[in-house]
């Protein structure tokens, strides 16, 4: 009977804590990683899965009985596009873990605005001590364009903190405590009521470029901009554009359109943005392993598996 063999490739995340947790999980896993380039020692015929992020091109193409891929985080927007990707499940983690990570990171950057902090941040640089009175939560409207796993949680916990908050997606959803619309017809409305904006949606074909420089228009004078989703989800001219003429007053990025930044993006020194590297939201190993290996026991089972991805919606 050939090895059943799981490759882990990412160049972002660190193999060990991965191959612990998942050797836990199924002590009979066969469990390889994948050098930068690619190459993976043994027989690629033994491979059966692929846990990773963004491997390089023609990866998968080198495994010619696989079974399952997992896309190492929430968004697979870099799998979609992949020539080399054969017709087999592929799969999202889907975290609790990621969940409250992302809410707790999107707190901190509606509080930052809300509380006025890029006002703080530039005053103490010039040396100069302001006072801004500060604003109550329930004051303040908060928008977030996605309500999937992460953005809903997010929105849930923005209303505990007593904020107005509005949410918009492609499906009708319904979240206690937050007024949602759906449809693209309803996102112009939707984004002349927000003080600040929080982009988590996925990227797709629909989704890239929707917020361009017509609809960061849309936006209250002045509004804050936070984007936890994928920098192509907005037009970065287009934002760069805006933050320089008081459209959009403060910006909290922690996804851009080319990432690293390039050093000569002007976003880098630009007041009232905070950049941050794509760390949002980051799958735990020892909280996803249990996820990744029931999967594995469905394959091997020929059963279904759990959270897998519609590749051609995107999502």
């Amino acid at each position: 009977m050939p090895r059943d063999a799981l490759v882990y490739s990412s160049a972002v995340d660190p193999a060990g804590p991965w191959v612990a947790a998942l050797q836990a999980e199924l002590p009979d896993l066969d469990i390889r990683v994948a050098a930068p380039d690619g190459t993976v020692a043994g027989d690629p015929a033994e491979v059966r899965y692929v846990l990773g992020w963004s491997p390089p091109a023609g990866f998968f193409a080198r495994f010619p009985n696989l079974a399952l891929v997992i896309n190492l985080g929430a968004g697979v927007d870099a799998l979609v596009a992949r020539r080399d990707l054969p017709a087999v499940p592929v799969t999202r983690l889907s975290d609790p873990q990621m969940a409250r990570m992302m809410a707790a990171y999107v707190l901190f950057a509606v509080l930052r605005h809300a509380r006025d902090i890029p006002q703080f941040e530039i005053a103490q640089r010039a040396r100069r001590w302001a006072h801004v009175h500060p604003r109550q939560p329930e004051e303040i409207r908060v928008a977030i364009l996605g309500l999937g796993e992460l953005g809903g949680c997010a929105a849930g916990e923005l209303v505990r903190q007593g904020f107005d908050v509005r949410g918009w997606s492609r499906t009708p959803r319904s979240l206690p405590g937050v007024a949602c619309a759906h449809g693209l017809d309803t996102l112009d409305g939707v984004l002349a009521e927000a003080d600040i904006l929080v982009a988590m949606l996925p990227l797709t074909a629909e989704t890239r470029g929707l917020l361009d420089a017509a609809r960061l228009a849309r936006l209250p004078r002045g509004a804050a901009f936070i984007n936890v989703a994928r920098g192509a989800v907005v037009d970065e001219p287009a934002l760069v554009a805006a933050l320089r003429s008081g459209q959009i007053g403060a910006a909290t990025l922690d996804v851009v359109a080319q990432e690293p930044l390039p050093q000569d993006s002007p976003l880098w020194d630009m007041p009232g943005v905070l950049i941050t590297p794509h760390l949002a939201s980051m799958a735990i190993p020892r909280s996803a392993a249990a996820q990744i290996a029931e999967n594995i026991r469905r394959i091997r089972a020929g059963a279904a598996v759990l959270n897998a991805v519609n590749l051609a919606r995107g999502y």
